[in-house]
């Protein structure tokens, strides 16, 4: 338990996701089942974060409706402080997510235009300084507008607030290209780090180089059941996800990894104990139907530190 005060700012709404019953036919009606949580990368991780011990605040627009209800009561029952600001006449974001009979993704609907209301000028109000102020570490995720996101990473770097970064999506990362130098970390999978950096790499030893020359010093590339890497500075390391016999859903596993590695981070650890934390934390979420696994823990996490192999230094 870290007992630090962490503000996340981003995404906290609706996802849906629907899962192919047998094997997925394109084009035509295919049997399943469609399931329907609170979600958003940074709610996951904020979620995540306070089940690990940490003092959480979620700031994020929502909509007067019933799913903007839904957000506040999964936040109630994570632990999360939660500091919405509400428009009554609009309607909550959602994601929905059509899965395949294993898990993986077969394709995905953003429904997000609210988050075009934080706008920048919202950082100049009290409430939003404090929250910076008084935390020691600020995550954002990359469902914010690009003026707001600089907006926010220029008053954290002022306050001398780390400042981590989820990057929900290839189309979105690229909203963070203006800020790179005042984030700490960077999560992202190998799409996103394509995206951001403009180019693919031959070997996935490279990308600490390639991403550290578009300005950003520290980050965390997944790569699926790949060996993940993550850098800060002249330090890269890489690890193994563990063989999982069973496979849940791997919706909200990378936040769940922000989420560890920062956990860990906040704790003081080396870079290759908080890759190590965070694909743990990753483990015991694609275990769970749940995109924040209720059985998240300081010490369900330990448990599942033990599985994952050790590092591999890079650098």
């Amino acid at each position: 338990m870290t007992g630090k005060t962490v503000s996340i700012f981003g995404g906290a709404h609706i996802d849906r996701r629907a899962r192919i019953a047998g094997e997925t036919v394109p084009g035509a009606s295919n049997p399943g089942s469609w399931f329907e949580e609170a979600g958003g990368g940074g709610f996951n991780a904020a979620r995540n974060l306070a089940r690990l011990g940490s003092v959480v605040r979620m700031i994020s627009p929502r909509g007067g409706d019933a799913a903007g209800e839904m957000v506040a009561q999964a936040a109630l029952h994570a632990g999360v402080v939660d500091c919405p600001f509400v428009f009554l006449d609009r309607k909550t974001p959602s994601y929905t997510a059509i899965l395949e009979n294993d898990g993986n993704l077969v394709i995905a609907l953003a429904d997000m235009d609210l988050y075009r209301m934080f706008s920048p000028r919202r950082l100049q109000q009290r409430a939003m300084r404090d929250h910076i102020s008084m935390s020691d570490l600020i995550v954002t995720d990359a469902n914010l507008s690009a003026e707001t996101l600089a907006g926010l990473i220029e008053r954290a770097g002022a306050e001398r607030k780390p400042v981590a970064a989820i990057a929900i999506s290839p189309a979105k990362v690229v909203r963070l290209s203006g800020s790179l130098s005042g984030i700490r970390f960077l999560f992202m999978n190998e799409a996103e780090a394509r995206a951001l950096a403009g180019r693919d790499v031959a070997d996935p030893a490279e990308w600490p180089a390639v991403l550290g020359a578009t300005g950003l010093s520290g980050g965390v590339v997944t790569r699926g059941g790949k060996p993940a890497i993550a850098f800060e500075g002249s330090q890269a390391v890489c690890v193994s996800p563990p063989s999982l016999d069973t496979l849940g859903d791997v919706t909200g596993a990378g936040d769940a990894l922000a989420a560890g590695f920062l956990s860990a981070f906040l704790a003081g650890e080396a870079l290759e104990m908080c890759l190590r934390s965070g694909i743990a934390a990753s483990v015991v979420t694609v275990r769970s139907p749940l995109a924040v696994s209720e059985k998240m823990s300081a010490e369900t996490l330990a448990e599942a530190i033990a599985l994952v192999p050790p590092a591999e230094i890079l650098s």
